[in-house]
């Protein structure tokens, strides 16, 4: 099992919080002989709809010697995670839980829009 990103707690307790219920951390994927661990996963009652919202979270700190191979790891990682839940969970919601600072300073900035606009991530700041 992979060791947790520093933010890890901050984004476990910013979602409690925010009234989500953690129910997986990590969350497991597996895919054929491959077992890969999302940070975590969590789910809120949506009473309107009488349902629930499933989402799965990977937080990233960036803190590597470079933010470009820091994000490439990141959103190569997303794509793997995104895949394998498209079919084993396609109700979950996938995020990329970045910094503010990593917010602004990438995914604010032209390559960001980028890949946010192509779909290559999911951004939320924690």
């Amino acid at each position: 099992m992979p060791a947790k990103d520093i933010y890890h707690n901050h984004v476990r307790n910013a979602l409690i919080k925010d009234g989500w219920t953690i129910t997986h951390d990590p969350l497991r994927l597996s895919w054929g002989s491959k077992d890969m661990y999302v940070d975590l996963g969590a789910e809120r009652l949506l009473a309107a709809e009488k349902g629930k919202r499933q989402i799965a979270v990977e937080v990233k700190s960036f803190v590597g010697a470079s933010e470009m191979d820091d994000l490439e790891k990141a959103i190569g990682q997303y794509a793997v995670y995104r895949a394998v839940l498209a079919e084993r969970e396609p109700e979950r919601e996938l995020y990329l839980a970045v910094s503010e600072d990593i917010l602004k300073d990438i995914f604010d900035e032209p390559l960001g829009k980028l890949l946010l606009k192509n779909d290559l991530a999911q951004v939320d700041w924690i």
